[in-house]
């Protein structure tokens, strides 16, 4: 059975945080982890605290976690509904590992990203 991750991030100006003038490398390689493994048929959960913020509420594990720690913990990766990582995004070797994918996979998804070239919102943001 395919396992189940979540990512929960800090409140960024749009999901995926690829917004404004300084586009931080780590949000862009997400992004692309994410592509790549979507078009592979492996779906993870991305919530930001901003643009979806029940989720926080409504996860009982994420929600003890920010009762307990605050969102400066944020980013956590969550697997099968346990915390398996906290404070970073997960190493395309952890994705792997996690999420019990083939190797290769995720080799320098990074290159194949498209720069979205400015803000994901439309304008809507920063």
């Amino acid at each position: 059975m395919m396992k189940k991750m979540k990512i929960f991030e800090p409140a960024m100006c749009c999901p995926t945080g690829l917004c404004g003038v300084g586009v931080d490398p780590e949000l862009l390689r997400i992004s692309a982890v994410l592509e790549t493994l979507k078009k592979s048929g492996v779906i993870v959960d991305r919530f930001n605290l901003s643009s979806a913020p029940m989720e926080f509420i409504t996860d009982q594990v994420i929600n003890a976690y920010i009762n307990a720690k605050g969102p400066e913990g944020l980013p956590v990766v969550m697997v099968d509904g346990e915390i398996v990582i906290e404070g970073r995004y997960p190493t395309n070797e952890e994705f792997t590992a996690l999420l019990n994918l083939p190797e290769g996979l995720l080799e320098k998804p990074a290159e194949k990203a498209q720069d979205g070239g400015g803000c994901c919102c439309k304008g809507s943001c920063c």
